[in-house]
């Protein structure tokens, strides 16, 4: 039997829709309403199979039941787009590019498609097919441990071969931006990764949406003297654009 649902379960629906998945107790601040109540609100959501319950939150079926990368991807996209099409307008034709897995990383791959004869290294499978076989491009992968979710390799077979390599332009997307502690990721294999690729580029460049600012992640990866230029789509707060200038590393606001 189908519920016949109010006005806040529509309500619910359509912020589930906007973000994929989210939390109880962020649906409880826009709603303006108790925990207790969305939980009772959303239980013939999930009865009805129009929202699966996670630990915590609610999300999207099609969403939940995406590859993680895949929804990496639609995350903020509009974002990551405009922040790949910014750093793609500074790289000419023939340049060398180091590129770590990532989706914003994965968005610049994809505005790099009508270069010529760039040199590729990456350890992302999704950025290789995407650059290996089009105008004249040479795209070196890392070996190493792959992993599913990421379809990217890891380790320290990885870490050596990419250590070979001095590039043009060494980029890195990451998932917390703290300004006491720098850049910052929630892996430990992905953050020393993201770290070599930084020591190969002539000019180190670190890509993130506004999202990851604030955020404290489990590893650091260096910090604001670690790298030249920071490349998002919406200025961050005062505190990490403060530690940015301290260190003498560049800001660009993609559109500003």
């Amino acid at each position: 039997m189908v519920t016949k649902h109010s006005r806040r379960h529509a309500e619910i629906l359509r912020l589930v829709g906007e973000a994929g998945t989210i939390t109880i107790a962020d649906l409880a601040s826009r709603l303006e309403v108790s925990l207790e109540t969305v939980r009772r609100d959303v239980k013939p959501l999930t009865r009805d199979g129009a929202v699966l319950k996670m630990h915590g939150a609610i999300g999207l079926p099609s969403f939940v039941g995406e590859a993680p990368f895949e929804r990496r991807m639609r995350e903020n996209a509009d974002a990551k787009r405009a922040i790949a099409k910014a750093v793609a307008a500074t790289i000419r034709d023939g340049e060398s590019i180091m590129l770590d897995t990532g989706a914003t990383t994965s968005f610049l791959a994809r505005e790099l498609i009508n270069h010529r004869r760039l040199t590729v290294v990456t350890n992302s499978s999704d950025i290789a097919r995407t650059l290996a076989t089009v105008n004249g491009n040479r795209v070196y992968m890392a070996g190493g441990e792959l992993r599913s979710e990421s379809g990217a390799s890891f380790g320290m077979s990885a870490i050596e071969f990419v250590s070979r390599f001095s590039v043009t332009h060494a980029v890195i997307s990451i998932g917390a931006v703290d300004a006491g502690r720098g850049i910052m990721d929630y892996d430990l294999d992905e953050a020393e990764f993201a770290r070599m690729v930084l020591t190969r580029g002539s000019r180190r460049m670190v890509v993130t949406d506004h999202t990851k600012f604030g955020r404290q992640g489990l590893v650091q990866v260096c910090g604001f003297d670690g790298f030249d230029e920071l490349v998002t789509d919406i200025a961050p707060p005062e505190n990490i654009v403060a530690a940015l200038r301290e260190a003498g590393a560049r800001l660009t606001v993609a559109g500003a």
